[in-house]
């Protein structure tokens, strides 16, 4: 059918580009790699601002010893390896580049999403 030259071409139908989809950052726990280099901020899922404050975070982060207890959002399993990690993070020092940030909890009950 495509080498007969008497026969029209076959329509392609259009395709909508894809909506952008915002991060949602009350979905994101298990294991994460941070990552600080920014040669490699493409290869990562989003962009995080490491808060001072408390009152000002999107998430407030408790750091899990073990990856199977990081099961509900807000607990996190930082790992060593990015090949390892459900979500990498490219970590920014301009909270207007960010897509949320985070603040470091020392009590497992006060992590979870701020929103």
């Amino acid at each position: 059918m495509a080498l007969n030259p008497f026969q029209p071409q076959p329509r392609v139908p259009f395709v909508a580009a894809a909506p952008a989809v915002s991060l949602e950052p009350c979905r994101i726990y298990g294991s994460v790699y941070l990552e600080r280099d920014p040669r490699r901020r493409s290869l990562c899922f989003g962009v995080v601002y490491e808060e001072p404050e408390e009152s000002f975070a999107d998430v407030l982060v408790f750091a899990e010893d073990n990856k199977l207890f990081a099961d509900k959002p807000g607990l996190w399993y930082f790992t060593e390896a990015r090949d390892f990690a459900d979500y990498a993070l490219f970590v920014t020092d301009n909270r207007g580049l960010a897509d949320f940030s985070i603040h470091y909890t020392k009590v497992r009950s006060f992590a979870g999403c701020r929103k």
